[in-house]
């Protein structure tokens, strides 16, 4: 007989168990899928009410702060260089920007893939889709805009050395060396595990650095491209002259914002919901 307060259908810790553990049990079970996507759904219906300079000054701290992602790994391989796996060691760089963006609970484009698109499946009207589309727009200026200014920063300032001004080129020209169509694929694969993150966050009480920390250290060390932390890379080849305003738009930028929000949003969100869908409407 189910406990009163406790839904009929919920299963129940047995028996013989004293209060203290039974509530035990209770804290250490997983979030269902369902309770997952409400978290995240009650998040967007936040974001979405928030006002534009709230979300455009948070959105230009995580463009700038995305910018260590780049610059760590740089300053990793510059150390590390001559060391047997030192690529591989200095991907973890790469996870920095996004611990930072992430812990200090900044505006970033592809988190909003789906944060922001599931209060849209449950609403399905023209106001919701636009109200995404607004916060769509001010986040991804407002990042693209942070990352102009840390780009200029590794190419104007002088506050590299030689060493780690060659590692940022050569990170640079590695992530630019993709087709466009190499860019769209592997911006799929950064979109889908970047909303997987999203979705993982609210299960993982007190090891959420682990989780950040792998599932981006996953992204660097497939190559994967990010539109946020990618744009760094691709503003700065611009700045020093090696790529033009044109191939940066058209081979990197609208084949990986595609490729992410089809990662993000037509495949991880829509597959999310699809997975709720029975119990939220039940």
């Amino acid at each position: 007989m189910a406990k009163k307060g406790a839904s009929a259908n919920e299963p129940q810790p047995q028996e013989g168990l004293t209060r203290e553990e039974t509530k035990s049990v209770k804290e250490r079970r997983r979030l269902r899928a369902a309770v997952v996507y409400e978290i995240i759904r009650l998040e967007g219906e936040a974001e979405l009410a928030r006002k534009f300079s709230a979300l455009w000054w948070s959105a230009l701290a995580a463009g700038i702060s995305i910018g260590f992602s780049v610059l760590s790994q740089a300053m990793l391989e510059a150390t590390l260089e001559g060391v047997p796996g030192a690529r591989m060691i200095a991907d973890f760089g790469y996870c920095v920007g996004f611990l930072i963006v992430i812990l200090a609970h900044q505006q970033l484009f592809t988190e909003n893939t789906l944060t922001a698109v599931l209060p849209v499946m449950v609403k399905k009207d023209w106001n919701a889709i636009l109200d995404v589309l607004r916060l769509w727009a001010i986040v991804l200026a407002g990042n693209l805009v942070g990352c102009f200014l840390f780009a200029a920063f590794l190419v104007y300032s002088g506050a590299l050395s030689p060493e780690i001004a060659a590692s940022v080129g050569d990170i640079s020209r590695h992530m630019m060396a993709n087709s466009p169509f190499e860019m769209f694929v592997k911006g799929i694969a950064a979109g889908w595990l970047i909303a997987a993150l999203v979705w993982m966050l609210p299960s993982s009480e007190g090891t959420e650095i682990f989780v950040i920390t792998l599932i981006t250290y996953i992204i660097a060390l497939g190559d994967f491209t990010h539109i946020v932390a990618g744009s760094v890379e691709a503003i700065y080849m611009w700045l020093i002259g090696e790529e033009s305003f044109w191939r940066v738009a058209g081979g990197f930028f609208i084949p990986t914002l595609l490729g992410n929000v089809a990662g993000g949003t037509v495949l991880f969100a829509v597959v999310s919901y699809a997975q709720v869908r029975d119990e939220l409407e039940g």
